[in-house]
C-alpha cells in the first residue's frame, strides 16, 4: 500500500475537512497524491481559495501540496486509503450522536474497492469502529471485511490553537485489524511524522486510549473546580492553594474552569454510554461530568450575589461577558460553556453583552442566538473574563473600572488578575 502511495499509483482520501481533515490532508499532500472530500460546498470553496475557514491552517501552507478539494465523490474513488476524520458529538441528552461518523461510513461505502483501506480518525468508544461502521460500509459497498478490505483506527490528537504540538510533532497512536494492516497504516502515517507512531495491540485499544486521554483531564479538572467551590466558602482563593501545592514535586498541576469544547467535554460521555451497554455505571466519570457541566451556572450565580451583595437591583443590572470561545485565542465555539454562563444570567433578567475577538458572529447566533458587539458599552455592574484571550491578558484595572459602574466588580474565571486588582471587587474560581 505504501508503495502504490508513494508512486502515486493510487491516492489518500481524507474524508471531512475539518479541524482534523485539513491539517492531515496538507500534511500527506507534502509527499503523496490526496484527494480531500467534504459535503460542504462553501467549505471546498473556501478551501479551493486557499482559505481554512477554522482559522488554524495559515494560507501559505495551502501552497505547493497535491491536494484536490472537492466534494465530488467519483474523485474519492481515485483512492485506496481512505481516512474518516468527521466530528463525533453528542446530542441533548449527553449521548453519543454517530450520525456524522455512520453518513461518512456510507459515503466510504459507495466508493472503496477490493483492496482499500479505511482509518478512522474521529474520537469513538472502544468497540465502534468494528462493530458500528464496518457493518455500514459492508452493506453499503457488498464487500466482506478482512477479505475485500481492511479497516483501521488512528486517533486524531489535534489540539485547536496549539503550534507546538502539532500533527507532525506528536507521538501517533495507530492501529489495524490484523498484523498486515496495522504495519502498513503505521508505516504510512510514520511518513509524516517527526516523532513516529505507537503501535497499539488492537483497533479497540486505540480506541479506549484515546477516550481515556481526555476522559482523564475532565476527572482532574472536575477535582479543582469542586474544590474550588468548597475554598470559595471557606473565602481562601484557589489558585493560591494550587500555587502552594504545586511546590510538591509530584503534585498534577490542574486548574478549574470552564470545560468545553469538541473533546473533554464531549469524550467522556461516550465512554459512559458503552460502559452502561456493559451493565456498568462509571460513578467518578459521570461525577466529574456532572461538577465541570455546571460551572457555567455556577459562575453566574456567583456573580448575581456580588451584584446583590453590591446593592444593585438585579433585574436592572448590566454584565459584560469577555470571551465566549471553548478555549483562548481560538475561533471555536463548539460546545462552549460560556454560552451556560450567559443563559443563566438572563435568566435573572440580567441585560448581558459579549465581546469576543476571535468568534465568527455569525456562527455564534446561529449556534446559541447569542448577538456579539463590536465594542463593549459603560456603567457595567459587573465584568466576567470568561476567556484568556492574549488581547485581555495585558489589560489592567484602569480598563475594567472604565467600563463599570461605581466601584466595579470584576469576574476572573481563570485568575489571571489575582493580584492585580485593588479597589474593584474582585472573584475568581
Amino acid at each position: 500500500m505504501l508503495k502504490k502511495i508513494a508512486s502515486k499509483e493510487t491516492k489518500i482520501s481524507i474524508i471531512g475537512l475539518g479541524y482534523v481533515g485539513l491539517p492531515l490532508a496538507i500534511e500527506f499532500g507534502k509527499k503523496y497524491s490526496v484527494v480531500g472530500f467534504d459535503i460542504s460546498e462553501w467549505v471546498v470553496g473556501q478551501l479551493n481559495k486557499n482559505i481554512d475557514p477554522a482559522n488554524e491552517v495559515a494560507s501559505e501552507e495551502f501552497e505547493g501540496v497535491d491536494v484536490e478539494y472537492t466534494t465530488d465523490l467519483e474523485r474519492v474513488k481515485e483512492a485506496s486509503f481512505h481516512v474518516v476524520a468527521v466530528p463525533t458529538p453528542i446530542n441533548e441528552n449527553n449521548l453519543p450522536d454517530l450520525t456524522p461518523l455512520l453518513s461518512a461510513c456510507k459515503t466510504v461505502g459507495k466508493v472503496i474497492k477490493k483492496g482499500d483501506y479505511v482509518v478512522f480518525e474521529s474520537t469513538v468508544y472502544p468497540g465502534c469502529t468494528e462493530e458500528d461502521c464496518v457493518p455500514v460500509i459492508e452493506d453499503v459497498s457488498g464487500l466482506k471485511f478482512m477479505e475485500d478490505f481492511k479497516v483501521g483506527y488512528s486517533p486524531e490528537r489535534i489540539n485547536p490553537g496549539d503550534k507546538i504540538n502539532t500533527l507532525t510533532t506528536i507521538t501517533k497512536i495507530t492501529s489495524g485489524c490484523d498484523a498486515e494492516s496495522a504495519e502498513d497504516i503505521a508505516q504510512i502515517y510514520e511518513s509524516i511524522l517527526k516523532n513516529g507512531v505507537h503501535r497499539a495491540s488492537s483497533i479497540k485499544v486505540a480506541e479506549a486510549a484515546k477516550i481515556i486521554e481526555n476522559t482523564q483531564r475532565d476527572v482532574n479538572i472536575a477535582l479543582m473546580n469542586e474544590l474550588s467551590i468548597i475554598f470559595n466558602k471557606l473565602d481562601i482563593n484557589t489558585f493560591e492553594v494550587l500555587e502552594a501545592a504545586g511546590t510538591k514535586w509530584n503534585f498534577l498541576k490542574f486548574f478549574p474552569g470552564l470545560v468545553g469544547g469538541h473533546c473533554i467535554g464531549v469524550d467522556p460521555y461516550y465512554l459512559v454510554h458503552k460502559a452502561k451497554q456493559l451493565g456498568y455505571h462509571p460513578h467518578i466519570i459521570n461525577s466529574g461530568r456532572f461538577v465541570n457541566d455546571s460551572m457555567g451556572g455556577y459562575v453566574a450565580k456567583q456573580t448575581v450575589k456580588k451584584i446583590v451583595a453590591a446593592d444593585e437591583n438585579i433585574r436592572h443590572s448590566k454584565v459584560l461577558v469577555m470571551g465566549i470561545t471553548f478555549k483562548e485565542d481560538v475561533s471555536d465555539i463548539r460546545n462552549t460553556k460560556v454560552a451556560d454562563l450567559i443563559k443563566e444570567l438572563e435568566s435573572y433578567k440580567v441585560d448581558v453583552d459579549v465581546i469576543d475577538p476571535y468568534a465568527s458572529k455569525e456562527e455564534v447566533k446561529k449556534e446559541y442566538g447569542i448577538i456579539l458587539k463590536d465594542e463593549p458599552q459603560k456603567d457595567y455592574n459587573a465584568i466576567i473574563v470568561a476567556v484568556n484571550h492574549k488581547e485581555y491578558k495585558i489589560l489592567d484595572e484602569k480598563y475594567f473600572k472604565s467600563l463599570s459602574k461605581n466601584k466595579g466588580i470584576l469576574i476572573d474565571i481563570k485568575g489571571i488578575f489575582r493580584k492585580k486588582i485593588n479597589e474593584m471587587t474582585y472573584w475568581s474560581l
